[in-house]
């Protein structure tokens, strides 16, 4: 009877679930908001796209008059000797001021300047579609380092309570071992599972420590009680629609659409350098001298043409170089393309790999839990050695452990597929964040303002994000 009822609780600490109440839960959807919130590279890339933005702005003032003043004070002395100082050297100095009003506008240029507008417009929604995929790469490692902290964690656990029950299955070795029912061979094998169960929690607490420091690079703080994901997000019906949804909707393929259309119009640019420029000045001037009181005024208008006969070749270089760059751009987007089928198709598969795998394991670990419990009451029978019930137990172990592992890639997986077909957005996971309007900047900028009232909303932008 004593033997049964320390195998029976052998059994319930094999079995039995870590119950410690936690003091705080932190889901998946808070770890993803505090990464969102704290990335440095969103940061980065968001004002990366402030200085595209800002392009625009320099595009759009190109196309104005151009005033710039000048202003000089010049100082003339010597000696003159002249008919009129009867022959005599005499000294002079004179002080003489002038200043300019200058206007010049560019009439016409080929279209180039025009074309500029729109080549910065094109790097500005290009650099957006990148910043989406920026941040689909921040919610990604979000969900990464959650989910490989839960695998850690349930890891721990599992080698913990493993090396619980190996240490009441070698003290029961060893009493057993005292009243002659086992050999010194049984207890030496006890011994060594123990031993080595002690050597994979702390390999298992490692991975463990290495994992939240992970965590902490990437949300911004030590995880806290992660809790399991109440269900995967939704998904496409099949990998063909999910890369039909991809090829239209991936930023990346976003991003590269509009760096073709940026590098035709590169073309056109290269091309209107060759005609010529029409550029008109209006000039007004004023000049006189401290010596007298009287001064000038003076004014012009100009219309200038001018244009290229011979840069020998760079002119036809740069077209040429221009169509080499389309060329290139239009192969990287074709290549992109065929990297995000790639990329949705692994994806699904992984996916269907650990579905598959989280059904055979649930399967493993009944199964392992029979011959479990039919071990130990063959061995409080005699039946069994202490050997056969450590081999039953580490089964069950590596059985639930491939079930976590299992649970943890699926979650991964399903939110792989949802960036590979460009949904892993804040907006698209219903986050509560800030949201970050890409446009808001733009708005403020687009018109080449020259007063700071755009500043003090830029600021009001910023505020809003939490930024200082």
């Amino acid at each position: 009877m004593a033997r049964k009822s320390v195998l029976g609780m052998l059994a319930g600490v094999c079995l039995a679930a870590v119950t410690s109440a936690p003091v705080a839960a932190e889901s998946l959807a808070s770890a993803l908001s505090s990464a969102y919130i704290t990335s440095g590279l969103l940061d980065q890339n968001r004002a990366v796209l402030r200085a595209a933005d800002e392009d625009v702005a320099q595009a759009v003032a190109a196309l104005r008059p151009v005033i710039n003043w000048t202003g000089t004070v010049t100082r003339s002395f010597g000696a003159q000797n002249a008919a009129s100082t009867g022959g005599m050297w005499v000294d002079y100095a004179t002080t003489t001021a002038s200043a300019d009003l200058v206007a010049t506008l560019v009439l016409y240029a080929g279209g180039a300047r025009t074309l500029s507008l729109d080549a910065a417009r094109e790097a500005v929604l290009a650099t957006r579609a990148g910043l989406v995929g920026v941040e689909q790469q921040v919610l990604y490692n979000g969900v990464s380092a959650f989910m490989e902290v839960r695998r850690a964690l349930e890891t721990v656990q599992l080698r913990r309570n493993n090396v619980r029950v190996i240490g009441e299955e070698l003290r029961a070795a060893q009493d057993r071992f005292q009243v002659g029912e086992v050999t010194r061979t049984d207890v030496a094998a006890a011994e060594a599972r123990l031993a080595g169960a002690r050597s994979l929690l702390a390999a298992a607490e490692g991975t463990l420590a290495v994992n939240r420091e992970v965590y902490n690079a990437v949300v911004g703080r030590y995880p806290e009680n992660p809790q399991p994901p109440v269900g995967l997000p939704r998904l496409p019906a099949d990998p063909a629609t999910a890369k039909a949804q991809a090829l239209r909707e991936h930023p990346d393929i976003v991003q590269l659409r509009h760096v073709v259309a940026g590098s035709d119009i590169a073309i056109a640019i290269a091309k209107a350098r060759m005609k010529p420029t029409v550029n008109l000045e209006g000039r007004l001037g004023m000049s006189g001298t401290f010596d007298s009181p009287f001064a000038s005024e003076r004014g012009s208008v100009t219309l200038g043409l001018s244009g290229p006969i011979y840069q020998g070749g760079g002119l036809s270089s740069g077209v040429r170089q221009a169509m080499a760059n389309r060329d290139a751009s239009r192969a990287q987007l074709y290549t992109a393309g065929q990297q995000v089928e790639q990329s949705v198709g692994s994806a699904f598969a992984q996916l269907r790999i650990a579905q598959a795998s989280i059904v055979s394991t649930r399967e493993q670990v009944r199964a392992a839990r029979v011959a479990f419990e039919g071990i130990r009451e063959e061995a409080s029978l005699g039946a069994r050695t202490t050997l056969d019930v450590l081999d039953a137990e580490q089964e069950l172990l590596d059985a639930r452990a491939a079930q976590i592992s299992a649970e943890v890639d699926q979650t991964i997986a399903a939110y792989a597929v949802l960036a590979s077909i460009g949904q892993l957005t804040a907006e698209q996971l219903g986050l509560d964040v800030p949201r970050y309007d890409p446009a808001a900047y733009y708005d403020l900028v687009k018109t080449a303002p020259v007063t700071s009232r755009q500043g003090e909303e830029l600021d009001r932008v910023l505020r809003a994000l939490g930024k200082n």
